[in-house]
């Protein structure tokens, strides 16, 4: 084994001899044999391998699995030194190996390394970025699982800083054809990994990129297998995915797949969905859903069958008044509860795709039956007029701080479920049926358009990308407002009806913060 003394002679003749370098291998294989040494010894192989790599191609072999002896090392200082140097050795067809080393040495727990391996994964990945992919897939597909859960976070965090010169069309394409190979199997977790990696492409925000990852999402949802409300783990995937659909859907690109699905299997099965979420409101989760989708529902085959489940799910939840006895009083029975939440996800749903049969009421009941639902609006109404008018009253004259108040903030938001339920409401007490309000979903954002600004539009074929639009509101955004059922219910007495069939507003009084 080689001292430190012959460890920088060998180095001086190496770096004195210039372009003849590569004549003196034998000073070079002393060098490699440094890896062998004690502590001052590897830490000089460490810097002296890598200086003289390119020089010595027959010996590249021997001297990328010295340097990786050398990344494996006790001696954190050693294995950083080593780890640092890495990217000297990706010149041609070593690069691949190296970013599979590199991949690999993404496992460490110590904090500097971890750092150092990403810095030098960025480094080569900007060198050749078709070979760095490659060694870093071949990890996540055959690699262990500590690596393959690293090396797509990495992808998920890093290749957003990449610059475009970087990420050219040709490396989106490989992106996505080794993304599709690896969507085949994976955890819930790792799916929405992947789709935040490929919605972050520019190539994939097109019209017809975007229809691509929908495509990608309900494959992954399995939409043509039969929906099995009582598994946890089919439901918990419908939920996950189309929740990564929800974003990607616009006026061009359509829901119709997944509002189809959401019509014929989850809603006859509403009340036996079961999820392995603690806490979470599922029947719930899923009516929002399906209502924010309903926006970009395109043509419908079995429109009229879907608008009718719809239509019953509704009923559901639109309680006929309690009979009176002949004095006026309540005959004993007790008065239903009014679950706002749901209905305004239902009514909001049923108005989407009223629109696309605006006759449904009219001339698809019989008289009965619309006779029967325009009793259940009207008691609903009623009841949402007091109740109206009892969060006007408790938040009157509330403004700054003290509208930032936990039980004011819920009000703010009950407020907003009631406003968009009186519209919608409204609307359908016209003679036809009106479908023409616009209303905000209260968990959502209010969008604010500048007077005299152009919106551009938002979809492009070209081959200049779009501005990226916001991402769609993160999933814990969604659920500060998951009212259980009942909880701004009220019990119905008997009250002083307010016409709900006065001119439906245009659109919805925007009362208060979104929270």
């Amino acid at each position: 084994m080689p001292t430190v003394e012959e460890l920088y002679r060998n180095y001086g003749i190496l770096a004195d001899a210039t372009e003849q370098v590569g004549q003196h291998k034998d000073a070079y294989q002393l060098i490699l044999d440094g890896v062998k040494g004690g502590t001052k010894e590897k830490r000089l192989a460490a810097q002296f391998i890598p200086k003289f790599f390119k020089h010595f191609p027959e010996l590249a072999d021997s001297a990328i699995n010295a340097q990786l002896d050398l990344c494996e090392d006790e001696d954190v200082s050693i294995r950083r030194q080593a780890i640092k140097e890495l990217p000297q050795f990706a010149t041609g067809e070593n690069l691949p190996r190296v970013a599979d080393i590199l991949t690999q040495l993404l496992q460490t727990d110590d904090s500097a390394e971890f750092n150092l391996v990403n810095n030098a994964l960025l480094s080569i990945f900007k060198m050749d970025a078709k070979g760095t992919l490659g060694g870093l897939f071949s990890q996540i597909l055959q690699g262990e699982d500590i690596v393959r859960e690293r090396a797509i976070k990495f992808l998920s965090t890093k290749l957003k800083t990449l610059p475009d010169e970087v990420l050219t069309k040709e490396v989106e394409e490989l992106i996505l054809t080794e993304s599709k190979k690896v969507l085949e199997d994976v955890t819930g977790e790792e799916f929405v990994l992947f789709m935040k990696i490929l919605s972050g492409l520019k190539s994939l925000q097109t019209v017809s990129g975007r229809q691509q990852l929908v495509e990608l999402v309900a494959e992954q949802a399995d939409l043509e297998q039969t929906f099995n409300p009582s598994d946890p783990d089919c439901v918990d995937r419908l939920l996950q995915c189309t929740r990564q659909a929800v974003p990607l859907f616009s006026k061009n690109v359509h829901s119709t797949r997944f509002v189809t699905y959401f019509c014929e299997q989850v809603l006859p099965n509403l009340s036996s969905l079961t999820t392995p979420v603690e806490g979470l409101d599922i029947q719930l989760e899923v009516l929002k859903l399906l209502a924010e989708m309903s926006s970009f529902c395109g043509d419908m085959e079995k429109l009229e069958t879907n608008l009718r489940k719809l239509f019953d799910k509704l009923l559901e939840y639109m309680p006929l008044p309690p009979e009176e006895a002949e004095n006026g009083e309540n005959a004993g029975n007790e008065e239903p509860k009014l679950q706002f939440s749901y209905v305004e996800c239902l009514l909001y749903s049923f108005h989407q795709l009223g629109r696309k049969l605006p006759d449904f009421l009219t001339a698809k009941l019989n008289a009965e039956k619309l006779k029967d639902f325009k009793i259940r609006l009207q008691y609903f109404a009623r009841g949402l007029q007091v109740y109206i008018r009892q969060l006007r009253l408790a938040l009157q004259g509330k403004t700054g701080e003290a509208l930032k108040t936990e039980e004011n903030k819920i009000k703010v938001v009950a407020l907003k479920i009631t406003n968009n339920i009186n519209v919608l409401i409204k609307d359908l007490f016209h003679i036809p049926p009106s479908y023409k309000s616009t209303v905000t979903l209260s968990w959502k954002p209010v969008q604010k358009v500048e007077i005299g600004q152009k919106r551009a539009s938002e979809d492009t074929t070209s081959g200049s990308p779009p501005k990226k639009s916001p991402a769609g509101p993160k999933r814990d955004a969604r659920q500060i407002y998951n009212p259980p059922s009942g909880k701004y219910s009220s019990n119905l007495g008997n009250f002083n009806y307010d016409s709900c069939s006065e001119e439906a507003e245009g659109s919805v009084p925007r009362s208060g913060l979104w929270s």
